[in-house]
């Protein structure tokens, strides 16, 4: 997990204060304070719920997630399994870093160019409708044909952790067209659980949604700078989501598209107005230092803070909001989000029993041949449509063999897919095969992703930052 220039500055001087573990905390810091979401953690958690619902436990563990969780106040109660509190409580944090990744991309980044912007656009449509054609050939006469939404998605966390495998041998414009198509990809999955898989869709959660979406942009155009109603609105928005029946992964998308993702304070104003009160802060600590006790000395060291206070602040003011987010979340996304979610989620008791039904039934080959197939397929070919005629072009530097790959990424769809098979099938049997499939077209499509960038990698000689 790299660190950006800033926090590797913010880890310099760190050492000001322990000297000692100065190399300790280089170590460790990328683990901590990386912009980049890891799927190393995931992995691990999927590996340990696999054994738990393979071992004697099974029945414990199972129950353990589906204890319920009741909240309440006045008139408004909720209750959830654990699991589905994960799915809705945390869940959502990954979607506001992607959702925030992605418009940093689109307005200032690799992809801000307009034909640029179609690129994954057109790949990521693709890569919807022709998974689902596959899956609908495959299993349109039977009662399979319900999981048609799970060869929808795609897993950012684990694509991005095989291309972060790879990051200094390849353009950062691989990395941008991922993660926007990762985001298209997700919200098209989004649409899906709202429009196929909600029982019911209620206004007047969506009506409180809005007010706390308008309220939360009002305040972005009026430039308001503490944090607090920024929060209180957010949990509004993601009250009135919750309420309105769609999934509240909905509303981390809308909240990391709102998140601003320039400064407040260019680097120039910085410089201009930061001299005077650092030689102010000087002159008043040097009188703090000499005056000793008294009200003078009282006077200097107000003086001192009210400095460091203003110099805390625009220090603040030139770090992008969506920056901060991307750097506060992401460890707690890599390490507790999506490691809890997978603990909870993936409950596949694998048996000969299971293998067996997988093979007769439709539903696992229309799963494998979606997402192993359809996913590159759909997105290479799309994306390929619309750079043939002229509306899209390759990000720089760029090549096919890339986009390649990136398609074979696409194939892994795990997090989302596992979340959207517990919706398509009310019977356990039906969900674990659906599960099983899912995994096992993840490896199969990790595995030849993995090897496609390795490819692609070979001849990008030009290392990244």
């Amino acid at each position: 997990m790299a660190i950006t220039p800033r926090q590797k500055g913010a880890t310099s001087a760190r050492r000001h204060h322990a000297p000692a573990k100065a190399g300790f905390l280089d170590r460790i810091e990328p683990f901590f304070a990386g912009k980049d979401v890891i799927g190393g953690p995931l992995l691990l958690a999927t590996i340990a719920a696999l054994l738990f619902t393979n071992s004697p436990l099974r029945e414990s563990y199972e129950r353990f997630w589906d204890t319920q969780l009741h909240f309440g106040f006045g008139r408004l109660s909720v209750s959830h399994s654990l699991a589905e509190w994960i799915d809705h409580a945390l869940l959502p944090l990954f979607f506001i870093v992607i959702g925030t990744d992605v418009k940093r991309e689109l307005v200032r980044g690799a992809l801000s160019q307009l034909r640029t912007a179609i690129f994954p656009i057109a790949g990521a449509i693709g890569g919807m409708l022709v998974p689902v054609l596959l899956f609908w050939l495959v299993a349109r006469d039977s009662e399979a044909i319900a999981g048609w939404g799970t060869v929808i998605t795609m897993d950012t966390a684990f694509g991005l952790a095989l291309i972060g495998l790879f990051a200094t041998r390849l353009p950062d414009g691989v990395r941008a067209l991922f993660l926007a198509f990762a985001a298209i990809d997700d919200i098209g999955g989004l649409l899906v659980i709202a429009a196929a898989y909600s029982d019911a869709i209620y206004l007047d959660g969506l009506l409180i949604a809005a007010i706390g979406f308008a309220a939360i942009y009002l305040l972005r155009h009026l430039r308001w700078g503490a944090s607090i109603p920024y929060v209180l609105l957010a949990l509004l928005l993601w009250v009135g989501i919750l309420r309105s029946g769609i999934h509240t992964t909905i509303a981390g998308v809308l909240l990391g598209f709102l998140v601003p993702v320039y400064p407040r304070l260019s680097r120039k104003d910085f410089a201009d107005n930061v001299q005077d009160e650092i030689d102010e802060f000087q002159q008043a600590h040097r009188r703090a230092a000499g005056e000793g006790q008294g009200d003078d000395a009282s006077r200097s060291e107000k003086k001192v803070q009210e400095r460091l206070g203003y110099l805390h602040v625009m220090t603040g003011a030139t770090h992008a909001t969506g920056e901060r987010v991307i750097t506060l979340l992401s460890p707690w996304i890599s390490y507790l989000v999506l490691p809890l979610f997978a603990l909870s989620n993936v409950r596949v008791h694998i048996s000969s029993e299971l293998m067996a039904e997988a093979m007769r039934s439709t539903l696992a080959p229309a799963i494998l041949l979606g997402l192993c197939l359809g996913k590159p397929l759909g997105f290479l070919g799309f994306s390929w449509i619309a750079a043939r005629i002229g509306v899209a072009r390759l990000p720089d530097k760029v090549r096919w063999s890339m986009v390649g790959a990136i398609g074979a990424l696409a194939g892994i769809g795990f997090t989302i897919s596992l979340f959207i098979s517990g919706l398509a099938f009310s019977d356990s049997k039906n969900q674990e095969i659906a599960s099983l499939a899912i995994i096992a077209a993840s490896i199969l499509a990790g595995l030849v992703g993995y090897a496609a960038l390795r490819f692609a990698a070979r001849g990008s000689v030009e290392p990244q930052g």
